[in-house]
């Protein structure tokens, strides 16, 4: 990646810069957790089991923590790294919970974690060919950043994405006792192919339009979950998308309400003349209303309507 700035309709190349310590790399992060991956922070230099984690965070679009290690020089295994972190939040599960507790003073419980949607985090300047291979599945539960540094204070956040859609399940299965069939056992990565086999006939060609047309509108990835297809633009969900046998169903975040005034910084409302959009409100022991727009996509005919809600939510990311 190549960085310019126009000076009278000169483009001037923007110099790289380099990360001296890796603790640089993970102080830039833990700031910006929410800006950068949607995550809330936990803590920091986590100790269990026989690890240090870097950084502990907690996905709460899925309710599962995130470890995230940071690396400067590029001469380690992400893969028997990360499977041994997995392996020590599963066999670690009562500590998690107690350091998330003690540290947002919250009580989460064991049960209420989504254990299977655990994954781990490597940020690095750059990562080897080897490195990339070992985790190049389409349901392996690491992710691959890339950060750069450049002059003017510039940084540079990539995911390095796999490009193959084969299953680390299907080696667990033939690697018996060992910490990644111990840890596929329990951690699941769903794929795209997951969710769209629940579709039948009538809603398949639903979902492939409304996908080709969301996708459209650039700069949109879609991320997968145990539940639900999230549409997501620079780590903001766009929509969520519910695919079921005869249904598809689109929800998008509002904000949240706190004494019946809005307390997102952006709280979302529609304009929706059809009146098809359910509100969804959900009101927590702390008395803040989380709320979202409900809409249930049903035939082929609906979706130019359904596009111009959603483009109205685009416009906010």
């Amino acid at each position: 990646m190549k960085l310019f700035k126009n000076q009278k309709n000169q483009l001037v190349p923007i110099e790289k810069d380099s990360f001296k310590l890796e603790k640089e790399i993970q102080e830039l992060v833990e700031k910006n957790l929410e800006t950068l991956f949607g995550l809330e922070f936990v803590s920091t230099e986590f100790s269990v089991g026989e690890f240090r984690i870097d950084t502990l965070a907690f996905d709460e679009s899925t309710n599962s923590f995130v470890i995230i290690e940071y690396k400067k020089r590029s001469s380690y295994s992400v893969v028997d790294q990360g499977y041994s972190y997995l392996s020590t939040m599963i066999n670690n599960k009562a500590d998690f919970v107690l350091e998330y507790n003690e540290k947002k003073n919250n009580t989460l419980k064991r049960d209420g974690v989504d254990w299977s949607s655990s994954r781990v985090i490597f940020v690095a300047p750059t990562f080897t060919a080897y490195q990339r291979n070992s985790v190049n599945f389409g349901d392996i539960p690491f992710e691959l950043w890339e950060v750069r540094r450049f002059a003017s204070s510039i940084f540079a956040f990539e995911q390095l994405l796999a490009n193959s859609d084969a299953s680390i399940e299907k080696i667990s299965k033939t690697q018996k006792n060992t910490i990644i069939s111990k840890v596929s056992s329990e951690v699941k990565t769903p794929k795209i192919s997951d969710h769209e086999s629940k579709l039948d006939s009538k809603t398949k060609p639903m979902w492939e339009a409304l996908k080709e047309r969301i996708l459209s509108l650039g700069g949109i990835e879609i991320k997968t979950t145990k539940h639900y297809l999230a549409l997501a633009k620079e780590q903001a969900n766009l929509c969520t998308v519910h695919l079921l046998k005869s249904s598809v169903s689109v929800t998008m975040w509002r904000g949240i309400l706190n004494n019946n005034k809005p307390e997102s910084k952006h709280f979302f409302s529609l304009d929706d003349p059809k009146k098809v959009a359910k509100v969804m409100q959900v009101t927590q022991k702390n008395g803040k209303i989380y709320c979202e727009y409900k809409i249930k996509f049903r035939n082929l005919e609906e979706i130019d309507y359904l596009m111009f809600l959603i483009e109205q939510k685009n416009k906010t990311l």
